[in-house]
């Protein structure tokens, strides 16, 4: 096979130059002025669904406040520590507004990020023989967690596998799960009690294929007695989650993924009567009205404080209201109008590509289309003979050419083994107690690769990022002979 390149294809209609694309001409904008660096260095940034960045103006507006004001230890009461505190409480409105959440219903707990929030529900939940953990096999880790705490409830555990190229979740499939061991209940709808009959945790939008799983979801589970929780990490930076509209019990949200900064915080939206069912395995400072060390007992706190450990980040929490006031003043609607030009133009454009003896460049895992999907686009590309490029030599020539995107299994292991077409025989019929690395573990499940190259974009995106990153894969890896003989570094973790 020739090594010879092929010079660029050039775009045909390119999306800078849509009617569609002018109406989002905002975004530019900002990306010349509050999001200008970016564009130092030749880098281009492609990695949304790992983090936002953060805007100049953001940056600027922490640095204020600190040179402007003292602020001490909420839990202390001084001039200072309440200072601390009115903008706590002034950030847990701001979320509820932003998110139309009435806050006679919902309560904002405050967290280290989306995980802590996941792992708040999962230790405090009621978990037991009655009362299951039902899951999409398309979770983040993070939400995949939580079985460890149903199992040791002895409850239950089921997956809602994914089904078709586009790896979706059939809605059948989802009652079904729901349904499991009740009998003549099977599919129907029943009358909420106090107390939920289980727990329902999906993804609003997965991590790895971008597919947007439908939100009307919260309320089926919920006719059936199930508790909801919703991980909207990947899908709210760039579409509206409306809780006046969409009820889940339980949201979990990292704030750097919406946008860029802070880091370290995130939060657990939920409904005041779900909360108010929890029962924490242990207590911290902060989450308590009363202890006692002689007498061994203690009084937790009866709001949202009482799911808050420690002393909170009460000089980041200001920044996630301004980052809200920030992008709700730039316009979720916008950022996703912009996001979706951007995503559908690369799948039509990536879908297209054919080597010279006319087999595709890139296979796409999940929809190859716009349809019901985020920005974030999950590949791998082909060498002329169909065999993989290896995602790790991706990773390295990538950034080399000055792109940030990410390459492996995206912490979603469950959609990783659809894509990958790795079947339940397959794992229990491979001994892999004694595979300690993921390359042992591919080679004992005979795989090609261990992971693919994810694209996404988010709120400071352009056409011309898209554009780039299209023709360093043209320029890069059609018709080019493989595999390279480059040694690889070992794959650590998935």
């Amino acid at each position: 096979m020739t090594t010879e390149k092929r010079a660029p294809a050039t775009p045909g209609a390119r999306v800078a130059a849509t009617d569609a694309y002018a109406s989002t001409a905002r975004i530019d904008e900002l990306r010349a002025t509050e999001y200008r660096h970016l564009d130092r260095d030749g880098r281009t940034y492609l990695d949304y669904a790992g983090s936002g960045v953060a805007a100049r103006a953001q940056v600027v507006a922490h640095q204020d406040r600190l040179l402007s004001g003292l602020y001490s230890n909420p839990h202390s009461e001084n001039p200072t520590s309440e200072a601390a505190g009115s903008l706590v409480e002034s950030a847990r409105r701001a979320v509820l507004d932003f998110f139309r959440a009435d806050p006679t219903e919902y309560a904002v707990v405050f967290t280290p990020n989306a995980t802590g929030a996941c792992r708040l529900v999962g230790e405090a939940y009621g978990f037991g023989r009655g009362c299951p953990l039902v899951l999409t096999w398309d979770n983040h880790n993070s939400v995949n967690g939580i079985r460890e705490y149903a199992r040791a409830a002895r409850a239950p555990v089921r997956y809602v596998p994914l089904a078709g190229p586009d790896l979706r979740v059939a809605e059948s499939d989802v009652v079904a799960a729901l349904a499991a061991g009740r009998g003549g209940l099977a599919g129907r709808p029943q009358w909420r009690r106090s107390g939920a009959s289980g727990l329902f945790a999906y993804p609003a939008q997965s991590n790895f294929t971008g597919v947007q799983h439908p939100l009307g979801w919260v309320e089926l589970a919920r006719q059936r007695g199930y508790d909801v929780l919703l991980d909207a990490a990947a899908f709210a930076p760039t579409n509206r989650l409306d809780l006046s509209v969409v009820q889940p019990d339980f949201v979990c949200l990292s704030w750097y993924k919406l946008f860029g900064y802070p880091t370290g915080v995130g939060a657990l939206l939920a409904r005041r009567e779900a909360l108010a069912r929890l029962r924490r395995p242990w207590f911290a400072g902060g989450t308590i009205r009363a202890v006692s060390v002689q007498g061994d007992w203690h009084q937790p706190m009866g709001d949202e404080s009482g799911f808050e450990d420690g002393t909170l980040n009460f000089l980041s929490l200001p920044d996630v209201e301004f980052g809200l006031r920030w992008l709700d003043s730039i316009g979720v609607d916008l950022v996703h109008t912009r996001v979706g030009l951007l995503t559908g133009w690369l799948l039509e454009r990536l879908t297209a590509l054919r080597h010279r003896n006319g087999r595709p460049l890139v296979h796409v895992y999940g929809p190859s289309t716009g349809d019901a999907r985020g920005g974030t686009v999950a590949f791998n590309f082909r060498y002329p003979d169909g065999s993989l490029v290896d995602e790790r030599l991706v990773a390295l020539e990538s950034s080399a050419a000055g792109f940030a995107l990410r390459t492996g299994c995206f912490c979603n292991p469950g959609a990783a083994e659809a894509a990958f077409g790795i079947s339940r025989r397959s794992l229990r019929r491979t001994n892999l107690a004694h595979a300690g690395t993921i390359d042992q573990h591919l080679a004992a499940l005979r795989l090609p690769t261990g992971g693919a190259v994810r694209v996404s974009f988010g709120l400071a995106s352009t056409a011309a990022d898209a554009e780039r990153f299209l023709a360093f894969a043209e320029s890069t890896y059609l018709d080019r002979a493989g595999p390279a003989d480059v040694r690889l570094a070992p794959r650590i973790r998935c």
